[in-house]
């Protein structure tokens, strides 16, 4: 058989059976659209929540009171005999590739200025904290590098903070009261926006050793340690690991690096991206047995067809490959069609809600439709052989 009278053979079976064509196609359609649609949202939470988690660098350590448990999750200030103190901080300091240290409170407490009060969150850090965070000051200065253990009462304001007190006045050297305590204003930070719903400016920066005091905690929330990038991670895990175990008498800390903190949201977004994928393929299972059941309905209305073909001379491999055809075909097109949908929904809800994250990988738009293809092959093996086997001189009789 001629490539020419296949191509026509199949071209003018699908156009003679339109509606049927047509609904077997949609299935693969809704299928794939189904699929690029929920990849690509999950896959732009994906790259959203990484992002997220990158604005502040790739080259920082936390290091947390307590040491983490068979369970994966630190048993935080209540798991150590030893707290993490402003002078542990002051020793990692000394490490040849520590470029910055911050020790690290955080709270909830009352701000009050003249006489506007609002409760927001209060960070109790150090002077290293804008360089190790990738912050910017935008008026005045951050908090200066006094006596870690007796720092003067001073306090920088987040942009949002400062815009609620102080609306359109400079809020610098004036005087605010934070959970009953004075400080003065030295600072303003740059809006730095929301990090997974934690809005970072509306927030109050004190030095850590007077929110250990104004929250009555012992021991630091954590000690972030930025590090020189040309410094082995494992390197800089294992010196501080020696420099606090030499504190505390052992091993009572939860080191935590950067990247295992990505390579554990990689794997759960993964999952998450491929959970919501596999919601979508249970709609093209739906089309491939749709395209089953067009196929065997289409050989039984072709019997007498199929006959002649094979009273002709035509070889069952030609028969087989002719209904193959028409399922490839079918799932092509309804594969393609999907894909311009999908693409098409996602575009128009990132337009209508630019806060949702889409994104479309390119290797998606060509695997959906390689699977399109696939599905429609293995869909239509079954009828095809069937229509291959059978005996010409039953198939003529057919009616």
């Amino acid at each position: 058989m001629r490539t020419r009278d296949f191509l026509n053979l199949t071209g003018s079976s699908l156009i003679a059976h339109r509606m049927r064509s047509f609904l077997t196609a949609l299935g693969i359609a809704v299928g794939i659209a189904a699929v690029v649609l929920l990849t690509s949202i999950g896959e732009g939470v994906h790259q959203f929540v990484l992002s997220e988690f990158t604005q502040f660098g790739t080259t920082l350590v936390g290091i947390n009171p307590g040491k983490a448990t068979t369970a994966g999750t630190s048993m935080g200030m209540f798991g150590t005999e030893r707290p993490l103190t402003i002078e542990d901080a002051q020793a990692l300091k000394r490490l040849p590739f520590a470029r910055a240290v911050v020790p690290f409170v955080q709270g909830n407490a009352e701000v009050e200025a003249g006489n506007r009060r609002r409760r927001t969150t209060v960070y109790g850090a150090g002077p290293d904290m804008p360089e190790a965070f990738r912050m910017k000051v935008k008026s005045g200065r951050f908090l200066p590098d006094d006596d870690p253990t007796a720092p003067r009462a001073l306090a920088v304001l987040g942009s949002k903070l400062r815009q609620e007190l102080f609306s359109g006045r400079s809020p610098l050297g004036q005087r605010i009261t934070i959970g009953g305590n004075r400080y003065r204003v030295v600072g303003v930070m740059e809006a730095k926006g929301s990090l997974l719903g934690f809005d970072l400016d509306d927030t109050v920066y004190i030095p850590a050793a007077r929110a250990l005091s104004l929250f009555n905690n012992e021991t630091l929330f954590e000690i972030d340690v930025m590090y020189d990038a040309d410094t082995p991670v494992d390197k800089v895990v294992q010196g501080i690991k020696d420099t606090l175990k030499a504190r505390h008498g052992r091993d009572d800390v939860t080191i935590t690096t950067q990247q295992q903190m990505l390579d554990v949201l990689g794997s759960v977004l993964n999952i998450l991206t491929f959970a919501v994928a596999a919601i979508g393929g249970i709609s093209l299972l739906v089309g491939a047995i749709g395209i089953v059941t067009i196929m065997t309905i289409a050989i039984n209305e072709r019997t007498s067809e199929i006959g002649l073909l094979l009273a002709l001379g035509a070889r069952q491999g030609q028969i087989l490959s002719l209904f193959l055809g028409e399922a490839i075909v079918l799932a092509a097109v309804g594969g393609l069609s999907g894909l311009a949908l999908g693409v098409g929904i996602a575009t128009l809800l990132h337009t209508a809600l630019p806060a949702l994250p889409v994104h479309i990988p390119i290797t998606y738009i060509v695997l959906a439709e390689a699977i399109a293809m696939v599905i429609g092959l293995i869909a239509g093996v079954v009828p095809a052989y069937q229509a291959a086997r059978m005996d010409p001189v039953e198939a003529l009789r057919a009616e």
